[in-house]
């Protein structure tokens, strides 16, 4: 069975009993003043209204439980039949409310009543009227004891069942904060393999970044040496070019002789220049 269904189980055979409970109640107080001892039972009846109100407070408070726990209910027909059950609750609920106002004042008339015949035979006289005094005055002082010590038991009670309520509202709230925990710490778990992951790519990445800077600071060494080749040769060919070109200007290699050294691959050097004629002399006259 489920538990929410199992719950509303328990909450009906609690609600019964609370019934019958309060049922009893409104029947002994309904028959205050009939025994003819009209002082003793009125001393009674805030006992039995006090059994009344708890019986009350215990059926106000399945009618709350109910009313969250009929929503959960697993089927559709389940949970129509749980909300007629409350509607039926809280009629039944009025009506027993009805009956203990009827049966107060059912018991008020009563103990009137007979608290006017005891008077009549307490002012009348004889011995008789003595000895009703004197148990009748005895027979107080023990109720008025006997009704203190059970208003305080009953105090007692209700404080008891306050703290229960109370303990298991502090257990539920335990129970909400604990799933709830357990839900973040799930979470966080999650996120912390997030995390290692991102941090795994991260390293990744910063190596790759180390390894593409090397690479391109070889590569750029690379291009600038063969830069300086290229252009040291270029220096170097043309450097040979003008002194080729000078040499033909100056007649001291052809042209046709280059060719030839070139296509046999040695490139001749240039003959040295011839030197300058020295300019003529002239006789002084």
């Amino acid at each position: 069975m489920d538990k929410v269904t199992q719950a509303v189980e328990n909450l009906k055979k609690e609600w019964n009993q609370a019934v019958t409970q309060l049922e009893e109640c409104i029947a002994a107080i309904e028959s205050c003043g009939k025994m003819g001892k009209g002082t003793e039972e009125a001393s009674s009846l805030p006992r039995l209204n006090g059994y009344a109100q708890d019986a009350q407070q215990l059926l106000n408070s399945l009618q709350c439980r109910l009313d969250p726990l009929a929503e959960q209910l697993p089927t559709f027909e389940e949970v129509q039949s749980g909300q007629e059950t409350l509607r039926s609750w809280k009629e039944q609920y009025q009506k027993l409310r009805l009956r203990l106002r009827n049966a107060n004042l059912q018991a008020i008339s009563n103990i009137k009543k007979a608290a006017q015949e005891e008077r009549e035979l307490l002012l009348g006289g004889g011995e008789e009227s003595t000895i009703r005094r004197r148990n009748l005055q005895t027979k107080t002082g023990m109720t008025s004891a006997a009704e203190s010590i059970t208003e305080s038991l009953r105090r007692s009670r209700q404080l008891m069942v306050q703290e229960v309520e109370r303990s298991a509202n502090t257990l539920a709230t335990f129970d909400e904060s604990t799933s709830v925990l357990r839900k973040a710490e799930g979470e966080y778990q999650g996120h912390r393999s997030l995390l290692m992951r991102t941090r795994g790519l991260l390293s990744s990445m910063q190596r790759q970044d180390v390894l593409d800077r090397i690479i391109l600071t070889v590569g750029f060494v690379i291009f600038s040496l063969a830069v300086l080749y290229v252009v040291s040769r270029r220096i170097g060919l043309l450097t040979l070019q003008r002194k080729l070109a000078d040499a033909i200007r100056s007649g001291s290699i052809s042209a046709e002789d280059v060719v030839a050294k070139v296509q046999h691959g040695v490139v001749p050097a240039p003959a040295p220049l011839a030197p300058s004629p020295a300019p003529p002399v002239y006789d002084e006259l």
